[in-house]
């Protein structure tokens, strides 16, 4: 594991930590079994295969 060799201000942590927040996913809706569901976009595929199923 990487260890820092010196102290980091905290301006830099908090910067870099910034750069770490998670995005929410775009949805688009599709229609499965008569139903329409909200996916992730990179889902589309699967549910349109029936690889995945809602609940």
């Amino acid at each position: 594991m990487a260890v820092p060799k010196r102290r980091t201000s905290r301006s830099n942590t908090r910067h870099r930590r910034a750069q770490w927040k998670a995005t929410a996913p775009d949805l688009v809706p599709i229609v499965v079994d008569g139903e329409r569901v909200l996916v992730p976009r990179r889902l589309v595929a699967a549910y349109q295969r029936g690889l995945l199923t809602t609940r």
